[in-house]
């Protein structure tokens, strides 16, 4: 029996959006740019988070060691940045692994605050020059444009397809993950860490597998927004970074890859709308989260749960 297939406006979401940047000036295609770039980090950080039950409070650390290993190796090394891109979101993996391995056994509010103190501990390393490496406060200057078959990518207008394409492709990596036996596991683990552990899923390694996913697309999204910026410093991966991040997923609804879409733009995008009234805007914006969040506690777009046509699957396994 064929599946049916089913209609997902999310795809017809990605196509109003890149028919936009001709119609608007360089200022809204760079805040479209920004609510990609955070689109991406919220949809590695809800891996952890809406998919694996794991609350996580410093994945900028992880963004950053991405953004950094780029900045270093493009300035002192002269490496092309676009091809540094898989080794740095592999450097901000193996952290996660370095990190995490030892107190992926916590739970909740406590591993919450370990993941705040990584986040902070590398931003003080950060600011502390580590290895007389990393700039300082000052941060790393003058790091190169993107360059595509010879092209240099340097407007915001170019950065905007980079940007969203890389936005397409971790939607349909994350999609396929999700609908996978790994992304299963990890949704056991969530509803119930017992009855997974009880149906034979080794939780400590799916859970560290969750974080170094997740580690490791932040990493890559730090290489995109070092070569988009031309300059980072500690500053650019603060703690509010990561409670950004974790405000995205939450508002958007956890375990939503289109949930995530849409939190991004409406923490990254909604305040640029509304700049002009600069004195109220974020009164506004918190009472308008707070009205959100008791109107709809589970998020705007709270994940479909899974439903199975049990006689299909009989018939076709044991032909009923």
């Amino acid at each position: 029996m064929k599946r049916p297939v089913s209609f997902n406006p999310l795809w017809v979401f990605f196509i109003v959006i890149f028919a936009l940047p001709p119609l608007l000036d360089p200022y809204w295609v760079d805040v479209l740019n920004n609510v990609g770039l955070y689109a991406i980090l919220g949809i590695s950080l809800n891996l952890i988070v809406g998919h694996t039950g794991l609350f996580n409070l410093g994945h900028a650390a992880f963004y950053a060691i991405g953004a950094y290993t780029s900045a270093i190796l493009n300035t002192k090394y002269h490496m092309p940045i676009l091809s540094i891109l898989p080794l740095s979101g592999f450097t901000a993996g193996l952290f996660a692994f370095m990190v995490m391995r030892p107190i992926i056994h916590l739970r909740g509010d406590y591993l919450c605050i370990v993941t705040i103190g990584v986040g902070e501990i590398v931003r003080i390393a950060l600011v502390n020059n580590i290895f007389g490496i990393t700039g300082g406060s000052n941060g790393i200057f003058g790091i190169a444009r993107p360059e595509l078959f010879g092209y240099v990518i340097r407007s915001p207008h170019q950065f905007f397809y980079l940007i969203w394409i890389f936005l397409i492709i971790t939607v349909v990596v994350f999609k396929r993950l999700e609908h996978s036996r790994v992304g299963r596991a990890f949704n056991c683990i969530r509803d119930d860490e017992i009855a997974a552990q009880g149906c034979g899923i080794n939780v400590a390694s799916y859970k560290l597998t969750a974080f170094v996913i997740g580690a490791t697309w932040a990493g890559m999204t730090g290489n995109i927004f070092a070569t988009k910026m031309t300059i980072i410093s500690p500053e650019s991966f603060s703690f509010w970074e990561s409670v950004i991040m974790f405000t995205i997923v939450i508002l958007g609804g956890a375990g939503s890859i289109e949930g995530t879409i849409i939190g991004a733009f409406l923490i990254i995008g909604l305040p640029e709308i509304f700049r002009d009234l600069s004195s109220a805007r974020m009164l506004v914006f918190g009472l308008a989260m707070v009205i959100m969040m008791i109107l709809r506690p589970r998020g705007l777009i709270p994940p479909k749960l899974r439903s199975y046509n049990v006689r299909s699957i009989l018939e076709r396994d044991y032909s009923v």
